[in-house]
């Protein structure tokens, strides 16, 4: 059962998840497996957009809505996920949410035609909403703050293993099999990460309960939409990830057109750079522990700007180098911003979160579904040329959070 914070009789806090423990050893491995399942979950569909456009006779920018609307549905829910876990806890909430996902993916297996399959799709936009914003919460209150930053790279490489793990195993599934075998392999991948996280997650011990209540909700929000740097990270947030989707979501078509003309199975290999998002969380994260947050902010922003440049010429060499330091920069730039908004948000700290991951999902909900607009009008270079617009704004919102102090 979720408690208050406990504290030892000569006044210490006994409270934390402290290094070394058993405890949080077990808290690190359920919420790795937690972040893993979860964005299997919401990008693996994206090596399987071009067997949507010709199963089911959708354009390219269409097929894109088997991820939009997820993101979409997520952005919004998060907003009362959040919430929700400041009533309930932590744990059933992130819970709650892994089983629902993994019923939901199974069903998206099963489904007789596009419409089924979207309006599946967002329904798990929105059982997927209970885990991102609170996780982060979590980690911040019952992590010892020595750890935290380590715990939350830790936490979000979880999340780039999964997504690129989600990524491989669909394409590889479907070139095998076909997409609904792909599809629901995800959704028993959600099945059991709920059980790891059921057997594994230490109940909270720093939560305090609170009231539910509009009132007290919207003076949340009041207080975090009021913070200049606060909205300059969920700015940033916004287009970073619009960017970032928006690169993934089209390079598949890319590699299956000529002159690449990719089978699906090795298109999905290519998502195998998203090992590079795993090493580079935790280690952006002890640079920006070193050499300020800001600064190394700015220098993770500017080079998502090199690697998508360096992806520019018609070469398999190229792209995969190029995305490889695209993804090890994108990850590095949002462990630091999402580290920032625990710290600078002093209170209602899972409606900063969800507010942070409203922005996050929202990019990748609208830039994701505009950059089909563009790879339609102009391919590869529309596409490029509108992230680019996107890096290039917040390169310049990284670097007036550089001037402000948490």
């Amino acid at each position: 059962m979720d408690g208050g914070q406990h504290i030892e009789p000569d006044g210490t806090d006994a409270g934390y998840l402290r290094v070394g423990t058993p405890e949080f050893r077990r808290a690190r491995i359920s919420l790795f497996a937690a972040g893993f399942s979860t964005f299997a979950t919401l990008y693996c569909v994206q090596p399987l957009m071009p067997a949507f456009a010709e199963t089911f006779a959708v354009s390219p920018a269409e097929s894109s809505l088997a991820l939009s609307l997820s993101t979409g549905a997520l952005a919004f829910a998060m907003l009362v996920a959040g919430a929700l876990s400041d009533i309930w806890g932590r744990k059933p909430v992130m819970l709650a949410s892994l089983l629902a996902s993994g019923v939901l993916g199974l069903l998206a297996a099963a489904a007789p035609d596009w419409h089924w399959l979207l309006a599946v799709r967002a329904l798990e936009g929105v059982a997927l909403s209970g885990l991102p914003a609170v996780a982060m919460a979590y980690v911040s209150e019952e992590v010892d703050p020595k750890a935290a930053g380590l715990t939350m790279g830790l936490y979000i490489g979880g999340t780039a293993l999964g997504g690129m793990s989600g990524r491989v195993l669909t394409a590889a599934v479907a070139d095998l099999a076909d997409w609904r075998a792909a599809m629901a392999a995800i959704g028993v991948l959600g099945l059991v990460a709920a059980a790891v996280l059921w057997a594994g997650l230490p109940a909270s011990r720093r939560f305090v309960r609170r009231p539910p209540g509009m009132a007290e909700l919207a003076a949340g929000w009041r207080a975090h939409l009021g913070d200049p740097g606060l909205l300059g990270l969920f700015a940033l947030a916004f287009l970073l990830m619009g960017g970032f989707v928006t690169v993934y979501n089209y390079t598949g078509f890319r590699l299956a057109a000529p002159p690449f003309d990719l089978r699906p199975a090795v298109v999905g290999a290519i998502f195998l750079v998203y090992l590079a998002g795993v090493v580079s969380s935790p280690w952006f994260g002890g640079l920006a522990g070193r050499h300020g947050q800001g600064r190394v902010l700015l220098a993770a922003v500017a080079l998502t700007v090199v690697g998508l440049l360096a992806m520019a010429p018609p070469s398999v060499v190229a792209v995969v180098a190029g995305l490889a330091l695209f993804t090890f920069s994108f990850f590095g730039a949002h462990a630091i911003a999402s580290g920032w908004i625990g710290q600078r948000a002093r209170t209602a700290r899972a409606q900063a979160s969800a507010l942070y991951l409203f922005s996050y999902y929202m990019g990748s909900t609208v830039a994701g579904y505009a950059g089909g607009l563009f790879w339609s009008a102009w391919g590869w270079t529309g596409v490029a040329g509108f992230v680019g617009a996107l890096l290039l704004a917040a390169v310049g919102i990284a670097a007036l959070l550089m001037r402000q102090r948490t």
